[in-house]
C-alpha cells in the first residue's frame, strides 16, 4: 500500500519537476565576453560589477538591436535595459526592447512593456506610443554558424498608437537565446517590416568567447 501510495506521489511531483528544470536564471557575464554575428555584428561585455553589466555594440550591429546605442547598460537581475552610456555619462533608457531580457524565463512567461516614440505619419513625424508584448513560447534545436544549441524562443510582438488611439504598425520578430551561449544566437525579423530597411537583416551567432 505503501509503495502505491508512493508512486502516485512520484507521478503527481514529476510533471513539477519537469517544469522547475525549464526555468532559466539570468547568467553570469563576464567582462571580456564577446558574441560575434552575421554581418560583422558584434556585441562585448565591457564592464562587470555587483550592480550590473555594460554591453558595447559595434557599428555593424544591426541599428534595430542597439537601437542607435553604441553602449548600454543591463539590470543584474532581470538583464532589463536601464541606461544609455556615453563615456562615463548615462542617462536613462527610453528606447524599445527595454525588457527583451526579462530573467528568469520559462516557457509560457509573458511580459510587457511601452514607451513613448516617433513615428512617420501621412503628414510626417507624430509622436505615437509603443507597445512591446513578449512571449516564452518553447525550446527548439538551433543550428547556426557557431554551433548547435539548444535554445528558447521569444516572440516579440510590437505595435503602437496614434494620438487619436488608432491602432498601427504591428511587427512580430522571433528570437532564440541559449543558456549555454548567454545570449541571442538568432534573430528573424517581420518579412514585411524589413522590406525597405536596409540596415535591418536577420542574424545568428558566428562565433562567442566566454571568459572565466
Amino acid at each position: 500500500m505503501k509503495k502505491i501510495i508512493f508512486l502516485g506521489l512520484l507521478i503527481v511531483l514529476l510533471p513539477v519537476i519537469g517544469i522547475a528544470q525549464e526555468i532559466i536564471e539570468a547568467p553570469v557575464w563576464n567582462m571580456g565576453d564577446k558574441w560575434n554575428f552575421t554581418g560583422n555584428g558584434i556585441i562585448e561585455v565591457a564592464k562587470a560589477d555587483q550592480s550590473g553589466y555594460i554591453l558595447k555594440f559595434s557599428d555593424k550591429n544591426s541599428v534595430f538591436e542597439s537601437q542607435e546605442c553604441r553602449s548600454i547598460f543591463f539590470d543584474k537581475a532581470t538583464r532589463n535595459r536601464i541606461n544609455a552610456v556615453e563615456g562615463d555619462k548615462r542617462k536613462k533608457y527610453k528606447e524599445g526592447l527595454s525588457k527583451i531580457f526579462d530573467f528568469p524565463l520559462s516557457v509560457g512567461k509573458q511580459w510587457k512593456w511601452n514607451y513613448p516614440g516617433i513615428a512617420q505619419g501621412w503628414g510626417g513625424p507624430i509622436s505615437v506610443d509603443f507597445y512591446e508584448n513578449y512571449t516564452v513560447s518553447g525550446w527548439e534545436d538551433i543550428g547556426v554558424g557557431g554551433g548547435k544549441f539548444r535554445a528558447i524562443k521569444l516572440e516579440y510582438l510590437r505595435h503602437f498608437l496614434t494620438p487619436s488611439g488608432i491602432k498601427m504598425g504591428e511587427i512580430n520578430h522571433l528570437y532564440w537565446y541559449s543558456p549555454d551561449v548567454k545570449y541571442f544566437v538568432k534573430c528573424q525579423y517581420d518579412k514585411d517590416w524589413m522590406a525597405n530597411k536596409k540596415d535591418i537583416f536577420n542574424w545568428e551567432l558566428t562565433s562567442f568567447q566566454l571568459k572565466k
